[in-house]
């Protein structure tokens, strides 16, 4: 059984920055994509960046440029630094494999995320 632990988040002003840290357990995290993740009070989960096993990454344009997905497979651990942050930024950070619930992954549920909280 795989688990998600998210950590990180904090109350920060506009313009400031949070680093986040999500540790997986289990022996697949080299060869897993993985995901940050945000939702927002009344809105639905949305994608913020991603990294395939390989290192490439991508990005949803309300973050590009500020914010830096990465991942160390020998720490099990992916990282997500976000500069220059906005108060629109704020909500419960998340991390997860892509592919999460579709049965094609050992991920099935979400963790308790990490919350962000952005000040202007």
């Amino acid at each position: 059984q795989v688990q998600l632990v998210e950590s990180g988040g904090g109350s920060v002003q506009a313009g400031g920055s949070l680093r986040l840290s999500c540790v997986v357990s289990g022996s697949v995290f080299g060869i897993i994509p993985m995901g940050w993740y945000r939702q927002a009070p009344g809105k639905q989960r949305e994608f913020v960046a991603g990294i395939t096993s390989g290192g490439s990454t991508n990005y949803a344009d309300s973050v590009k440029g500020r914010f830096t997905i990465s991942r160390d497979n020998a720490k099990t651990t992916v990282y997500l630094q976000m500069n220059s942050l906005k108060p629109e930024d704020t909500a419960v950070y998340y991390c997860n494999d892509p592919r999460v619930g579709t049965g094609t992954t050992p991920f099935d549920s979400w963790g308790q995320g990490t919350q962000v909280t952005v000040s202007s």
